[in-house]
């Protein structure tokens, strides 16, 4: 992804998971945005963004980080809102294990209190290591405890899929962790 584009999806994040009130855009409670408010408002706030642009930035990010509603006039996130949104998404059964990218740094509060989603929604697991290892190397050096979702699913925790594949739970409570090290 060329810098320009690196830098209109990170926009386009702030904007539509965390503070849209920055530029003054609304979205609804299911977390839609009119695209040509969204491409207006960018522009009058400094940041050049074109449908085009949009558009290419929703077709070469490998995360899919955003859809599309099938109209094509409304742009959203797939998840990792810090607002209050309803997507829509239904409980599913998730396989047995997977996987959360974090840093160790994190290492001893996930152990005493298990995963939380912080400032989020929802706990992000992905389905394989090399997702979660992707997520973490953001954060610093990686760490990639398991998570017994399956085990957790059957004890009444719910677990959905978004719209980009990421497994999203509401808390992960330590018993269902395990650690690279085998605690």
């Amino acid at each position: 992804m060329s810098r320009n584009l690196e830098k209109t999806s990170k926009f386009l994040s702030y904007v539509l998971r965390h503070k849209p009130e920055a530029i003054g855009l609304i979205l609804d409670s299911e977390g839609w945005a009119e695209i040509s408010q969204l491409i207006r408002l960018a522009n009058a706030h400094g940041t050049k963004l074109t449908l085009e642009l949009l558009h290419e930035v929703i077709a070469t990010s490998d995360k899919k980080r955003f859809a599309l509603s099938s109209d094509g006039s409304r742009i959203r996130a797939s998840q990792g809102h810090s607002l209050q949104v309803n997507l829509n998404l239904q409980p599913q059964i998730p396989p047995q294990i997977l996987f959360h990218g974090t840093a160790t740094r994190f290492e001893a509060s996930i152990r005493k209190q298990g995963l939380v989603a912080g400032s989020r929604q929802y706990v992000h697991l992905s389905i394989d290591r090399s997702t979660a290892l992707q997520v973490c190397k953001r954060y610093g050096k990686p760490l990639l405890p398991e998570v017994e979702a399956l085990a957790m699913s059957r004890n009444g925790h719910e677990f959905f899929m978004s719209a980009n594949g990421i497994w999203l739970t509401r808390t992960v409570p330590t018993v269902y962790l395990r650690f690279p090290d085998g605690r």
